[in-house]
């Protein structure tokens, strides 16, 4: 069961190294993000909010803010606390919303022809996001019956407010944020409180995407997403041709952890409904794949499979994702 129990020492947490806690050989080779040697899905979300920590310790105070409001609003929507119904189990009842439209600018980057995507490209990339936000994409049918009804339809829509493109000559960017910024060479936000800004650029290091959590600078606000994992068609390369490395950065940018939490089976993603694990899965992995006493929900947008294998974020997700978008969230200024 994951509980939301927040406080300073528990948020860091979340950015502690787990060195301390008993592990298996196994367990030896992952890292406290879940990464494994030779294993090629890599976001770096989470240690660019470390950095950004490190550099700026009152931002640390603004994600607990953050984690308080998320806490009030989604306690306010369980039974008996003027929610809907259902629930039970650590299972998350449904909640209804009305449905919200992002609007995105795409920041093109590029050092060559083909990372200069096109248009049908970066098209391809927003039906994705919708289709996997509403829960209307063709797999999510998929889900095994422990966690079919927990699958949810965020409610979340995005719409294509315009397109950037700069040549540049830097080959690659890496997560420093400088594709964000005029002054070395990227492209400055449009009105980040407004409009979610997406930059598509090669980020090297085999770094598929990163995105900023609320709370942080307006200057370097958003996601980044590597060309050849943005959308379906065009510059894209298997096995994450799907579109589905900007969905997991979106959930980052709308305040979700990664499933495992970035640590060991204690540590937390902060959803009450995803289970407990204490690693990333890669590849295809069968069902049941079984660690911290329990089945991993590996087919969610916040593990790191292949993108023909993540279908599906749950009502938990869906509360924390709301929650930003209400009234007083961090992200209210997105919804029009």
């Amino acid at each position: 069961m994951k509980k939301i129990i927040l406080g300073f020492a528990a948020l860091s947490l979340i950015f502690a190294s787990c060195n301390k806690d008993e592990m298996t050989n196994e367990q030896e080779q992952i890292n406290y993000n879940g990464e494994i040697a030779g294993k090629s899905r890599i976001c770096k979300s989470n240690e660019v909010l470390e950095e950004q920590i490190k550099s700026n310790p009152g931002r640390l105070q603004v994600l607990e803010e953050i984690e308080n409001q998320t806490k009030s609003f989604i306690q306010s929507k369980r039974p008996g606390n003027g929610g809907s119904g259902g629930g039970g189990n650590d299972n998350e009842p449904p909640t209804d919303f009305p449905v919200v439209t992002i609007p995105v600018y795409v920041h093109v980057i590029y050092n060559s022809s083909q990372e200069n995507i096109s248009e049908a490209q970066i098209n391809s990339q927003m039906q994705v996001l919708n289709e996997d936000f509403r829960m209307t994409n063709s797999d999510a049918n998929q889900a095994p019956s422990e966690f079919a009804d927990r699958a949810a339809d965020t409610q979340i829509q995005f719409t294509l407010a315009g397109i950037t493109r700069k040549f540049s000559n830097k080959t690659s960017w890496g997560t420093r944020d400088d594709m964000k910024k005029s002054s070395q060479g990227g492209v400055d936000p449009i009105d980040p409180a407004k409009y979610l800004n997406i930059w598509v650029c090669n980020i090297g290091g085999g770094i598929l995407g990163y995105a900023q959590f609320p709370g942080g600078s307006s200057s370097t606000d958003g996601v980044v997403i590597g060309p050849q994992y943005f959308g379906t068609q065009g510059y894209v390369a298997a096995p994450f041709d799907g579109g589905r490395t900007t969905t997991h950065e979106v959930g980052h940018y709308l305040n979700l952890r990664h499933i495992w939490g970035d640590g060991r089976c204690r540590q937390d993603d902060y959803v009450n409904d995803t289970p407990s694990s204490d690693r990333a899965n890669y590849g295809c992995p069968s069902y049941p794949t079984n660690h911290c006493k329990s089945n991993d929900m590996t087919m969610n947008y916040m593990d790191y499979v292949d993108d023909a294998c993540m279908y599906m974020f749950s009502n938990g997700q869906k509360l924390r994702m709301r929650s930003v978008l209400e009234s007083g969230g961090a992200r209210a200024g997105l919804v029009n």
